[in-house]
């Protein structure tokens, strides 16, 4: 029978009242089980973190001693158990390491998918689907209205332009994906990173998922008007660089919002759009649906009277 309060939502975040752990916590816990190493879900000062190698290195990377006091890393696919709960890390396929949690407590399964996505992306683990009885989904782009683009035609889009292209990104995942995409279907342009894109580059090519070929920025090369140059920047850098000549500005995100004033919207997004989350639903089948991160009232309206949508955001 499913729990129905397995998954609470309080005050330091996703809690396991079953197994007395959090998921992706929002403040720092005794035992906390991280799908993947973006800020939002993998904080720093826990004493117990369970989580997937390359979440492990990007986690000490970012937060040096403060990551987390004892490091469990478990592989993908090889279950453990933590609190009477057995837990199963699952490819998400968001960025390198990202993992659904599978966890099992008297013969039904939760799947609580972290961020994931469908499209291709050679610089990470391919999603992969399981059956569930219960569904914990994001749902940053539950709407029926959103539909993310190729990312191949996106990034295309930067064939049209003779300028440098001053590209905004998020460092981990997104610039690391750009950069794969970039070399594939823009061949003909060069690519520079900022200096805080490096350290995580690297972390991808130590296990074996290289981005491609890219250089780290210099001002002189920028400066080479014959070169069709590409420079992979964060947020910060991209927003303070607002005044930059001779360049076409670009933010790749599935955000319309961080789309405007700039010369070229690139639509590439690392989330799953509505379709994605319909395949998501046909492929692992679950008999309830919790939702997280987002709004899930059109799952509920679009599964009335077939599957119970519960909406953890509003607890």
């Amino acid at each position: 029978m499913i729990i129905d309060d397995f998954l609470v939502i309080n005050e330091n975040g996703l809690y396991c009242k079953t197994g007395e752990f959090y998921l992706d916590p929002i403040l720092p816990c005794p035992d906390a089980v991280i799908s993947h190493a973006h800020g939002d879900h993998a904080v720093k000062g826990n004493l117990n973190v369970y989580c997937t190698a390359p979440t492990e290195a990007i986690m000490k990377h970012r937060y040096h001693k403060n990551a987390g006091k004892n490091f469990f890393v478990r592989g993908f696919n090889q279950p453990f158990l933590l609190n009477g709960i057995k837990i199963t890390f699952i490819p998400a396929g968001h960025i390198i390491g990202s993992a659904q949690v599978l966890m099992e407590y008297n013969n039904v399964r939760y799947l609580y998918t972290g961020d994931y996505k469908l499209q291709d992306d050679p610089t990470c683990e391919k999603i992969e689907f399981v059956k569930a009885d219960v569904l914990i989904t994001e749902t940053t782009f539950a709407d029926p209205s959103v539909k993310h683009p190729d990312a191949a035609s996106e990034i295309k889009k930067l064939n049209a332009f003779n300028h440098h292209v001053l590209l905004g990104s998020y460092s981990l995942g997104k610039a690391q994906r750009l950069i794969s995409l970039l070399n594939e279907h823009c061949p003909q342009r060069s690519v520079l990173v900022h200096h805080s894109i490096l350290p995580l580059n690297k972390i991808y090519e130590s296990f074996g998922y290289k981005p491609g070929v890219y250089e780290l920025y210099n001002r002189k090369s920028m400066k080479q008007v014959s070169q069709n140059l590409v420079y992979i920047v964060p947020p910060l850098t991209f927003d303070s660089y607002i005044r930059a000549k001779n360049v076409v500005r670009a933010f790749a995100s599935g955000w319309q919002r961080l789309q405007v004033v700039n010369g070229v919207q690139l639509l590439i997004s690392d989330h799953v759009d509505w379709d994605d989350i319909l395949t998501m639903m046909a492929e692992i089948k679950p008999r309830e649906v919790w939702t997280l991160h987002g709004n899930g009232k059109y799952l509920r309206e679009y599964y009335k009277n077939q599957i119970p949508v519960k909406l953890l955001n509003a607890c």
